[in-house]
């Protein structure tokens, strides 16, 4: 916050993400925990209420004295209390996108499990989204008054060592576990049941607290998660705000709907400021503004969202995902607060050796970081490549199936939400950051033909036979229908090791003629002139004499012919080096 009038008493907020399993008691545990609640917490959705799951994301907040470990961090921004901000994430399935669309706020995570049921597919899932968006985490075992009082203290042991073992390979091993029974009785039970754990719980959470980074600089951009109108002042729009900072009569966009507002008042929890930056939860009122048109997206900066077509993100497959990527498969792409369908394609730098035969004169891959560059060029991919050691660097091109409205450099992350639910499998599939974005509607036509990502292409023939000393007949490398003047002048091998280009078409069944400049040697041929000898009468016409071939003849002399070709060139260029 600034240094303003309203700033005489310094809160510092910090954001914990409450994941876990549906049905984990994640809300009644924020209930425990809090004291005040902000306009969007416990969820207002009558949908949920009826169902008793969490459908969006829930903000509350309670305020401690600030840790000791916090008030001797020195430096001039000095805190009188923290705020913790439970940004309590849904747990049903479907919902997965929303828990990313928060992730990049959350500063501690609060994975909750079920003490009697351990961790599930979804525990799983949020521990995957944890490990791409947050640094830090405490586990806490929930609903321990469901366990026999005798055996409570063994089982939550014996659960313990297994979530360590579950967290081993992760940046979570050795992250603290801590059990508590949020609503003792479950929700049914009445209110004046005390929860167990609690305080205990927010000494820890104290303990973890850490100064987060926070940069009030860049462009502004605020997820809302609840818009209202109050009467005689305008329309409130709760957030929180993911970068930036923003100051009353501040102008900022909405857009999704194209328009701009000016800021009139701000409130953090419920006390007007003059200010707020990153990290922080803020109500923005703004004027004549109908609140149906937003219940929850981003407001930011005028102009400072892009709105693409198409994007080239970095890639990396999520380990626990089962499936292969397949270039040309849709995924579920989530990206800034929007989850929308795309088409996949998958790319790398080119292998080594990969074009040798065309002297490739490109440096060899490189295993730091590479940078995306349109200078590049880029080896096409069938799928993702995997390797037993960490993956190649690779690369995709993702066309999504409508326009995504998302910041630079957002995280991307994708993943097969169809996937049945109820299966026991990670649906999570493959994350990175976006690196470069097409806001051109016609992308395809304007801006791809920039991305050199090629394939190489292999044929083989056979010579059919000699016809001077510098040229030879080949066929079996194109059909008949192919047209051959395309392919005149391309260098071709022969497996004696001569060079060629082809020359043209030689007859009307695909068959063509190459030229071998510094000519044929003579053991070439002698090996053509003996084997049309041995193919007897009308052979040299690759008549059906070809099939009566002696079995011992020596094999008949091959053609390659290799060449590379971009997979978005608008021409279907050939290219040889």
């Amino acid at each position: 916050m600034s240094d303003s009038a309203d700033s005489h008493v310094k809160t510092l907020n910090f954001n914990v993400g409450v994941l876990g399993h549906v049905d984990s008691g994640k809300t009644s545990l924020a209930r425990a925990l809090s004291s005040t609640a902000s306009t969007a917490a416990f969820d207002k959705n009558p949908q949920s209420r009826e169902r008793g799951i969490t459908l969006d994301l829930g903000f509350s907040s309670f305020t401690v004295d600030l840790p000791d470990h916090l008030r001797d961090s020195g430096g001039q921004k000095q805190y009188d209390s923290l705020q913790f901000t439970l940004v309590d994430c849904p747990g049903h399935a479907s919902l997965i996108r929303t828990i990313i669309g928060g992730a990049q706020i959350i500063d501690l995570m609060m994975l909750v499990v079920d003490v009697v049921k351990g961790v599930q597919t979804q525990t799983a899932e949020c521990l995957l989204i944890g490990e791409l968006t947050c640094p830090c985490m405490v586990v806490v075992l929930n609903k321990t008054d469901l366990l026999p009082p005798n055996k409570r203290q063994s089982a939550i042991e014996k659960m313990t060592k297994r979530l360590h073992k579950t967290l081993e390979n992760t940046r979570f091993k050795d992250c603290p576990v801590i059990a508590v029974a949020a609503k003792p009785g479950g929700p049914e039970a009445p209110d004046t049941e005390e929860p167990q754990g609690v305080p205990e719980l927010i000494e820890l959470l104290k303990k973890q607290t850490y100064l987060p980074k926070r940069d009030p600089g860049g462009d502004l951009l605020i997820a809302v998660d609840h818009c209202f109108s109050i009467r005689g002042q305008g329309t409130v729009m709760t957030g929180t705000v993911l970068q930036g900072s923003l100051a009353i009569n501040d102008t900022v966009e909405i857009p999704a709907l194209k328009v701009t507002k000016k800021i009139k008042s701000v409130q953090m929890f419920r006390k007007p400021v003059s200010s707020a930056m990153q990290g922080d939860r803020v109500g923005v009122c703004v004027t004549q503004f109908d609140p149906k048109l937003l219940e929850r997206g981003v407001v930011c900066t005028p102009g400072s969202l892009r709105t693409l077509y198409a994007a080239v993100i970095s890639a990396r497959k999520i380990s626990y995902f089962k499936g292969s990527l397949a270039t040309r498969a849709k995924f579920h792409i989530t990206m800034g607060h929007e989850t929308v369908m795309a088409k996949v394609t998958f790319f790398g730098l080119p292998p080594a050796g990969a074009s040798e035969n065309m002297s490739d004169t490109r440096p060899p891959p490189c295993s730091l970081e590479t940078p995306f560059s349109f200078d590049r060029e880029y080896f096409y991919q069938d799928e993702y490549l995997t390797s037993s050691g960490s993956d190649p660097e690779q690369w995709a091109l993702l066309e999504f199936d409508r326009p995504v409205t998302c910041p630079s450099l957002c995280l991307v992350i994708g993943s097969k939400l169809d996937t049945d639910i109820h299966a026991n499998a990670c649906r999570l599939a493959f994350h990175g950051h976006l690196l470069h974005g097409f806001e051109d509607k016609g992308y395809a036509e304007t801006s791809l033909p920039r991305l050199h990502i090629y394939k190489l292409k292999h044929k083989e023939g056979q010579v059919e036979r000699l016809t001077d000393d510098y040229s030879v007949i080949g066929r079996n490398l194109f059909k008949k229908e192919t047209n051959l003047q395309l392919f005149v002048g391309l260098k071709v091998t022969l497996s004696t090791g001569e060079s060629g280009v082809i020359e043209g078409g030689f007859g009307q069944s695909g068959k063509f003629k190459i030229r071998v400049p510094e000519g044929l040697c003579l053991e070439t041929r002698n090996l053509l002139t003996s084997t049309s000898k041995k193919k007897g009468k009308g052979g040299s016409k690759g008549g059906p004499a070809n099939e009566e071939e002696p079995k011992h003849d020596s094999q008949p002399v091959s053609i390659q012919l290799s060449f590379k070709r971009y997979i978005f060139d608008p021409h279907k260029k050939m290219i040889q080096h």
